[in-house]
């Protein structure tokens, strides 16, 4: 699905439209603001730009405030901009990571600091590829969901850096809002470029357990947390809401999500994918 990105003078955008709704982070500072123009749509990241999406989502205009670095404003737009855009097209896309695990793909979805970077590298960097850090978007073919690749890169604390790539890793510019590193793909690092079909799709727990459990999630349950980790740009349209409401409950209906939950140690981690890869490999999924 294209987007086509095109450049805007922040001088000549005006006064940004009273907001909808937004997205705070942790600490309850604004991360993004939405609004409506007409039938296009406005985002606003606080102090680095601000976005108008067309109403079918295929351009984008940028407008970036000054002093907003390029690194930043590509990553902007790949990890947060361009899958809201996907989403007015009718893609399926959700905040979370996806892998190879032999010849298919396996999705990890969770809260921000559940570990979703850390996991997908940790299969990068041992045998297997990352399909995308965020931003996971489904192809719905008739033999079931195929998981489409983002852009080649993982963002990591230094720390996870360390302990899973090394200092030797091939990192990107730093942008302005995060200290954690953006890692490129490299021979440390394997990402997958091909659609792989989706076998798995693990919930993330808090890291509570003492060992490496893994739970099936009712279909309903599934459903829920699908919803809350989805995005979706036109939320005040009642039929968009429903079209997409419907798409993600037939998916709930495969067997194929589960809870995951293990202890976050870096110790742990070979024991996470043998188990993973265990676990889709004795399970598999009928079509």
């Amino acid at each position: 699905m294209n987007v086509d990105l095109r450049e805007g003078s922040f001088g000549a955008l005006g006064i940004f439209p009273e907001p909808t709704h937004h997205w705070t982070l942790p600490d309850g500072r604004v991360w993004l603001s939405f609004s409506r123009a007409g039938e296009s749509y406005w985002l606003r990241f606080p102090g680095l730009s601000d976005y108008l999406v067309s109403p079918d989502g295929h351009q984008v205009w940028q407008y970036p405030v000054t002093g907003t670095d390029t690194a930043t404003l590509e990553h902007l737009f790949l990890n947060q901009v361009l899958p809201l855009a996907q989403s007015l097209q009718g893609a399926l896309v959700f905040h979370a990571s996806a892998v190879t695990v032999g010849t298919g793909a396996v999705a990890f979805l969770g809260h921000s600091g559940r570990g979703k970077s850390t996991l997908a590298a940790s299969f990068a960097a041992n045998g297997e590829s990352f399909l995308t850090d965020d931003g996971l978007q489904l192809i719905q073919q008739p033999d079931g969901y195929w998981v489409e690749p983002s852009h080649p890169s993982i963002r990591l604390w230094d720390d996870s850096r360390e302990a899973l790539i090394h200092r030797d890793a091939t990192l990107s510019s730093p942008v302005q809002y995060t200290f954690k590193a953006r890692v490129l793909s490299d021979t440390l690092l394997s990402s997958c470029r091909e659609r792989r079909p989706l076998r798995r799709v693990y919930f993330l727990g808090e890291g509570l357990a003492n060992d490496v459990v893994i739970q099936p999630v009712k279909p309903s349950q599934a459903l829920i947390s699908l919803v809350n980790h989805s995005f979706v740009l036109d939320t005040a349209s009642g039929s968009a809401m429903g079209r997409h409401f419907d798409a993600l409950s037939r998916m709930v209906e495969l067997p194929i999500f589960f809870t995951l939950d293990y202890p976050r140690q870096y110790d742990m981690l070979d024991q996470v994918r043998t188990t993973l890869a265990r676990h889709v490999n004795d399970c598999p999924i009928p079509t």
